[in-house]
């Protein structure tokens, strides 16, 4: 398998995870976000076949948009005198893995293969976090790769917003 990044000439092949929406972005939409400059999308080949994939976009973690116990967590990590208003994060916008890999440890290591990349440095701007407002069924997933809950279950709709903490990850 191989990671390649989305390109405005890429020829577009069939994929399915289940989920319409998540199908519909990435057949649909992604181009258009790349064209627009809003994200970046990375897809995640078997052959020709697209087994997953993952879209990034900037984002923050702000005080007024999470719980007041979450927020508490995230300003223990700075030193007082670093104590911001927000910081610094990317989103994940969207990650699938095709129907065909589903329940293969897949979905797992391509967070994984997303992790090490944002790890590494490339000398462009920083971050701290990695976010994601994740599907409430999606939340074990994210459990399972430490991702941590800004905001008490259910509170917006359909979706828990979430978020994984950078510094956990060694230097590559």
């Amino acid at each position: 398998m191989r990671l390649i990044e989305l390109t405005s000439d890429y020829e577009m092949k069939p994929f399915d995870c289940g989920d319409a929406a998540l199908n519909g972005f990435l057949c649909d939409e992604a181009k258009l976000f790349l064209d627009l400059q809003l994200a970046r999308t990375y897809l995640l080949c078997d052959g020709e076949e697209i087994a997953g994939y993952f879209s990034l976009l900037n984002d923050k973690l702000s005080k007024q948009d999470v719980a007041n116990s979450a927020w508490r967590k995230v300003k223990k990590l700075f030193p007082h005198t670093k104590h911001f208003g927000s910081y610094p994060a990317v989103k994940i916008g969207r990650f699938a893995i095709s129907t065909r890999y589903h329940g293969s440890g897949l979905g797992r290591e391509l967070m994984d293969i997303l992790k090490r990349l944002l790890k590494q440095d490339r000398g462009y701007s920083m971050f701290r976090f990695l976010t994601v407002d994740a599907y409430l069924t999606a939340i074990p997933f994210y459990e399972k790769n430490e991702f941590k809950p800004l905001a008490p279950a259910g509170g917006q709709g359909d979706t828990q917003a979430m978020y994984f903490d950078m510094k956990l990850l060694p230097r590559p």
